[in-house]
């Protein structure tokens, strides 16, 4: 693996469509207390592993104890494949949790993802069983007008109220509607993509995380 200084450490794992390119970066603790997986937005919409909101969840379940893994979707930058609507994306993030648990065997696992990095998180938690989950945004509108299960794990649902992209109340309405409502953290003022915001974003994601 190539270093990447604070970036963490360049990677590659096999995917369901080829391989997959990722980031890695270790826990800022003695011993790592959990695993992470980080799912990036949009393919379509310049959506990467590089992506600030992205890079701020991993940073900040590093913080918290966590070995982090972003990694790109099929299709985006070095990895193999095509954009695949979400369901293709769902297995890829599956793919990425198998390999950390691969090589950090009997930890935790956080999920995280923001936009349709959130939506592919909530639709992989069926299977991938996490102890944590993270969504940053999530697309509600695509959805269809169904949610999909509950996890059965602390949830944090974090969402900026001037939100250009994502309608923020369909966001509060679709998730008061679970009978177990995620936790909900709302940033006034705050746009799709947490410009200027982002150090109040790792922030609540650390203190979710080190409850």
């Amino acid at each position: 693996m190539a270093k990447l200084s604070t970036q963490g450490e360049a990677l590659a794992f096999t995917g369901p469509a080829g391989k997959l390119e990722g980031l890695l970066q270790e826990s800022d603790s003695d011993e790592a207390r959990a695993i992470a997986v980080v799912c990036h937005p949009h393919p379509l919409h310049q959506g990467s592993m590089h992506n600030k909101v992205a890079h701020t969840l991993a940073r900040a379940c590093s913080e918290a104890g966590a070995v982090s893994l972003r990694f790109n979707f099929r299709g985006v930058g070095g990895s193999e494949g095509e954009f695949d609507e979400a369901v293709g994306e769902t297995a890829d993030a599956l793919a990425a949790v198998a390999w950390m648990r691969e090589h950090y065997p009997g930890l935790p696992l956080w999920l995280a993802g923001f936009s349709f990095g959130a939506q592919v998180s909530l639709q992989a938690s069926p299977k991938a069983g996490p102890d944590r989950l993270i969504t940053v945004a999530p697309p509600v509108q695509r959805f269809g007008g169904t949610r999909p299960a509950r996890p059965d794990c602390p949830w944090l649902l974090l969402q900026g109220e001037a939100d250009e992209v994502v309608d923020p109340q369909a966001v509060f309405d679709w998730a008061e509607r679970y009978a177990e409502p995620p936790e909900i953290a709302r940033f006034p003022e705050v746009g799709h993509f947490f410009h200027a915001n982002l150090t109040p974003l790792r922030e609540r994601v650390l203190a979710f995380l080190k409850e």
